[in-house]
């Protein structure tokens, strides 16, 4: 018998072998079958299902036909023409993929697996997102932006646990449809300083309700909006008056971090705003649709370094993602390292606009301070004594006296330690190097390690998922368990019961 299950697992190998790969669904195939995960979510009331069924949109979106396929699973989860909740989500399609005939009979047939649909509000939400997703894709932004408007209000009146993924999706692409509504940002009369109040509202509604999902994804979109139009103030006193949840899902805690570290380096708060984007590109995908992130992210991080007098790695610049994407900031790199003001200042005017694009041009302003810096670092490390007229010569300065104001400022900053300035004579003294080994540098550099490990090792244990109500169901079946037990002692008692008064009747007879 064992026998033939290997050559029937043996041939069922080989001809999986030959068949291949199994073929892609069709894309009305999958909106129903996602139709099951998010039934599954609402009756085991696990935000998995849901989530999963969430991640096939960016599949569904590639299709050719993608509109048909969202026709095909409104009339499937809402067979009746008349249904109000049909005609909201036909509204926003066009008439030529709601007139065509294709997928009737499929939907009938798919009454009787459905069930009575038209009561799960999860449903009519998750078409609702694929509306979204369509109307943004066609560019289609005062459309999307009318139809989301009572779609959020209407996903927040349910006031559902299991509404909880769907309607953070749904407040995402709201927000985005009033960013490319003109005037766009950073103009004050843009329309995404009227959708504040709402999302506002959305925020206090699902921190109340414990609704982890909006909160992150409601707070990240607060955050990009006031950023976007340069209202940094208010920025941080939403960071400073909410607690984003522990629970969100990595990407949003990587938005987060991208637009914390954004607020501290316009705050001037460079070390923190390092340790908030380096945490965001450690945590951002590398490959796939967000590569942009993480070339957005490193390229902030890079200016921010230069900012703090660090110089990033070369082999930062040699990633295949970022190699293209981060050129005009290697030049920059490579003006500032060496010091060369006029570099800097070339780099400056030759990439203006892919710096203004990026929104890293004010930041790079700030940098000519440092190229010079970095200049009088470089001249005090080549020459134990060199003058002010020099200086000025090397580095571009107009006149002695700002070139002795600059070599001071870095004494006393400690960019150039164990120097002076000979005042009478005009000359910067430099002393013989110390040795980094003899001071606490290489300590601290690798406390700084250790601790950045233990920190991502924290992270991702809190990022760790589990089945919600897990403990429930343990505590269910050990309730169980100890019934079963009862029951058996009791039946063990009753049994030695009888065999004892079997044993007195038959020493009577005898």
């Amino acid at each position: 018998m064992a026998d033939k299950m290997d050559i029937d697992a043996v041939n069922g190998q080989k001809e999986e072998e030959k068949v291949g790969p199994a073929p892609e669904l069709p894309p009305e195939r999958i909106i129903i079958n996602n139709f099951d995960l998010i039934r599954q979510a609402v009756d085991a009331f696990d935000s998995r299902f849901t989530l999963r069924a969430l991640r096939s949109t960016s599949t569904l979106r590639k299709s050719d036909k993608f509109v048909e396929a969202i026709v095909i699973g409104v009339r499937t989860a809402f067979p009746k023409a008349n249904m109000g909740a049909r005609k909201v989500l036909e509204e926003m399609l066009p008439e030529s993929a709601t007139a065509m005939q294709n997928g009737v009979a499929a939907t009938e047939r798919e009454k009787k697996e459905t069930g009575d649909d038209q009561q799960v509000p999860e449903l009519w939400a998750y078409l609702g997102i694929l509306v979204q997703v369509y109307l943004y894709d066609t560019q289609q932004y005062q459309e999307g932006a009318d139809f989301s408007e009572n779609f959020v209000e209407k996903i927040r009146s349910w006031n559902r646990r299991t509404l909880d993924p769907i309607g953070a999706k749904a407040y995402f692409y709201y927000s985005l449809f009033h960013e490319n509504l003109d005037p766009k940002p950073p103009s004050k009369q843009s329309p995404v300083i009227e959708i504040r109040p709402k999302l506002l509202a959305a925020l206090r509604s699902a921190v109340l309700r414990k609704d982890n999902d909006t909160q992150a994804a409601v707070t990240v979109l607060l955050l990009r909006n006031y950023i976007s139009t340069a209202d940094i103030t208010q920025a941080d006193l939403l960071v400073a008056q909410t607690q984003f949840p522990t629970s969100a899902t990595n990407n949003q805690v990587c938005r987060y971090l991208y637009y914390l570290g954004r607020i501290r380096a316009i705050q001037l708060a460079y070390t923190q705003a390092h340790d908030h984007l380096e945490s965001a590109s450690r945590k951002s995908p590398t490959t796939g649709p967000a590569v942009g992130f993480y070339q957005q992210a490193m390229k902030l991080l890079i200016v921010v370094e230069l900012l703090m007098g660090d110089i990033p790695e070369r082999s930062v610049f040699r990633q295949p993602s970022l190699e293209s994407a981060l050129y005009p900031y290697l030049k920059l790199v490579q003006a500032v390292r060496v010091g060369d003001l006029q570099a800097f200042l070339r780099c400056v005017e030759k990439n203006d606009a892919q710096f203004r694009k990026d929104g890293t041009y004010t930041l790079i302003l700030r940098l000519r301070q440092n190229v010079i810096k970095t200049g009088v670092r470089m001249l005090s490390l080549s020459y134990s004594r060199i003058s002010l007229r020099d200086i000025c010569t090397r580095l571009h300065i107009s006149s002695e006296e700002s070139a002795e104001y600059i070599t001071a400022k870095a004494i006393r900053d400690g960019v150039i330690p164990d120097s002076s300035l000979d005042h009478t004579n005009g000359h910067l003294i430099t002393s013989s190097g110390r040795d980094a080994y003899s001071t606490t540098e290489p300590s601290e550099a690798f406390h700084a390690r250790i601790e950045a490990l233990l920190g991502m090792r924290d992270e991702c244990v809190m990022a760790m998922r589990y089945p919600m109500n897990k403990h429930r169901q343990e505590l269910s079946e050990a309730a169980k368990a100890r019934e079963r037990e009862r029951e058996l002692a009791k039946e063990i008692i009753e049994g030695e019961g009888d065999d004892g008064e079997g044993d007195e009747g038959g020493f009577e007879g005898m």
